[in-house]
């Protein structure tokens, strides 16, 4: 059965046949390749919003309510993409955005941020709609976006390089794991590895502190939204430029080069009804994740492309079980040294940081003055009308590309919408 005719049977068509398929599409590359992808979203990018939670301070039941919106409903982003369109569309959340998270909470009540993740929800949803998305991203080129992401994040490169100095063996064997596993051992998420070394050091000199932290199950606390103009313009709309220009523009990239036929409205109109249910909860965003499609869509799940949707299948069904027991791993990750912590979520955005450099300065895509004023200012502490400097990155990316009439080369798309058919009649 053909990709096509395989989804326009899943509604109502040969219900034997369907079974059959699907439980084809489960092989041990695919289970294999899912259960690599859950096990690197759910360690290294977990400390990373965990380290946004305790920058705005949060409590241990907020923390846990964030963690089940964004893992929970992300596996169910993955389960439903996947049984509908029989492609290897897999959901998460933006591992940016919650790196973003972690400036703009400093300075922003959570509850206005709260409010702020259900307008970027919203603000997808409508552009997923309208089927416009084609259009409004060429009002941001990726250049400028991967630009502002790699200045927002590279503080967590330098916070790995910090905590060698805060904890040296702990971070150091930490690190030295991590890329001993990257060079020897490519099937394993070297991520991970670096989690359980770290951990285990932590664990035999005494690092680990809990006695000031309930080792228990702890409940998601739900917060309140409330709305301001200023977490609006400082989470809503940068957040809402990720989950397009980033997340959902690098998933439909991958899926392109892969041979698929990406449905790229109904992958953004679920990454905003995604975003509002998560803001609900209390989390950033649940949206079609760039990283976790790629490892689903790649041959390591299979030489047979239709079948490698039950990567995505498998994905989804552990992200759903983390976020449902989310309540138990908080308590336990609180009770890690913070040298750890930081160490493990550098290594973690090493792949998204060099991503976000190659696109930031790829001379062809052009943009580079832009790109480079973006990155700066990403970078900097910089908060004016209490917006912090990410938002202002892109601002000031695009203004000084206006100013200098910055290009690409011709023939060369510097849009993350302009390569992706927005087929509405696919949604």
């Amino acid at each position: 059965m053909s990709q096509k005719d395989t989804r326009a049977a899943l509604p109502g068509g040969d219900r034997i046949h369907w079974g059959k398929d699907l439980r084809s599409a489960l092989s041990f590359k695919s289970i294999s390749t899912g259960i690599v992808a859950a096990l690197f979203g759910c360690s290294g990018p977990a400390l990373i919003v965990i380290s946004a939670a305790n920058a705005g301070h949060l409590t241990n039941g907020q923390t846990v309510a964030w963690l089940f919106a964004v893992y929970f409903l992300g596996g169910l982003i993955s389960l439903i993409m996947a049984l509908r369109y029989r492609q290897p569309i897999t959901g998460a959340y933006s591992i940016p955005g919650a790196a973003i998270m972690s400036v703009a909470l400093v300075t922003i009540p959570f509850a206005e941020a709260v409010g702020a993740f259900i307008l970027s929800g919203l603000i997808v949803l409508l552009l997923g709609l309208s089927g416009w998305v084609g259009r409004i991203m060429r009002w941001l080129p990726m250049p400028i976006v991967m630009a502002m992401i790699a200045g927002a994040l590279i503080r967590f490169g330098v916070g790995a390089v910090d905590s060698v100095g805060a904890a040296p063996l702990i971070a150091g064997m930490a690190l030295v794991a991590f890329f001993l596993t990257s060079r020897f051992l490519k099937s394993v998420p070297p991520v991970l590895v670096a989690a359980v070394v770290g951990f285990l050091m932590a664990y035999f000199t005494g690092a680990i502190q809990t006695g000031g932290v309930d080792i228990a199950m702890v409940a998601p606390q739900f917060t309140w939204p409330n709305f301001s103009f200023d977490a609006f313009v400082a989470i809503s709309i940068p957040l809402a430029a990720l989950v397009l220009g980033a997340e959902n523009a690098q998933a439909t990239g991958v899926l392109l080069a892969e041979g698929y036929r990406p449905p790229v409205n109904a992958m953004t109109i679920i990454s905003g009804i995604g975003g509002i249910v998560a803001g609900l909860l209390g989390g950033h965003n649940a949206n079609i994740a760039g990283p976790m499609t790629a490892i689903c869509a790649s041959d390591q799940a299979g030489a047979d492309r239709e079948k490698r949707y039950g990567a995505t299948l498998v994905n989804g069904v552990l992200f759903c079980a983390f976020g449902l027991f989310a309540g138990g791993a908080v308590p336990l990750i609180m009770a890690l040294p913070k040298a750890l912590i930081a160490s493990v979520a550098g290594v973690a955005m090493i792949g998204v940081l060099l991503a976000a450099f190659q696109q930031a300065f790829n001379k062809q895509a052009g943009y580079q003055i832009g790109a480079f004023v973006a990155l700066v200012v990403a970078m900097s502490k910089l908060s004016l009308l209490g917006i912090s400097s990410p938002f202002w990155a892109l601002v000031a990316g695009i203004v000084v590309s206006a100013i200098l009439r910055e290009a690409p080369v011709d023939g060369v798309s510097a849009t993350p919408g302009e390569k992706a058919p927005v087929d509405g009649s696919r949604v």
